[in-house]
């Protein structure tokens, strides 16, 4: 199964493709779709496309895509809001189906603790692709979310069997 993750932000949308057989994940390719308008419409359009563009060159199964956490100023919330409603858009427009995960689940489920750093994130998400450097900031926070996902395919009981771990050496180990 491919999966494409989605980190959506109105100036940067990151994006990550794995494929995912059983347990093994293998990377598959993962950028920024940027945007340099000033308009939020235009920012919009160029995410919608974006996103489609990825769609279409990657063909993936399904889609996984952080869910907006309330930020202390409510704009910016709304803002990304709708950053993350015209990528939902482009994976529906494509017949996909979308999984939603907060930063709390994608770190639990990556790094294995909750209030993880991007660091973290970032070399959790390089050893368990397998990379050869850390991805950059927003690929890496969408193959996290991708890397959730699959774990979720794979047991969708993996919230619960996680609490009290921590991933080390390749493997699930407890607390």
């Amino acid at each position: 199964m491919r999966i494409l993750g989605l980190d959506p932000g109105l100036r940067n949308t990151g994006f990550g493709v794995i494929d995912q057989q059983r347990s093994h994940m293998t990377y598959v390719a993962s950028g920024t779709i940027k945007t340099v308008t000033d308009t939020l419409p235009e920012r919009l359009k160029v995410i919608f496309e974006g996103v489609c563009q990825v769609i279409e060159e990657y063909q993936p199964h399904q889609v996984a895509i952080e869910s907006v956490f309330v930020n202390i100023n409510p704009k910016s919330t709304l803002l990304l809001g709708q950053a993350r409603g015209v990528a939902i858009a482009a994976a529906v427009h494509h017949h996909l189906p979308v999984a939603e995960y907060t930063a709390l689940q994608i770190k639990q489920g990556v790094v294995g603790y909750g209030h993880a750093q991007k660091a973290q994130i970032q070399e959790m998400v390089m050893r368990l692709l397998q990379l050869p450097k850390r991805p950059a900031t927003d690929p890496a926070d969408a193959l996290a979310c991708a890397i959730r996902h699959a774990h979720e395919q794979a047991n969708p009981t993996l919230p619960n069997r996680l609490q009290g771990m921590s991933w080390r050496h390749g493997r699930w180990v407890k607390q």
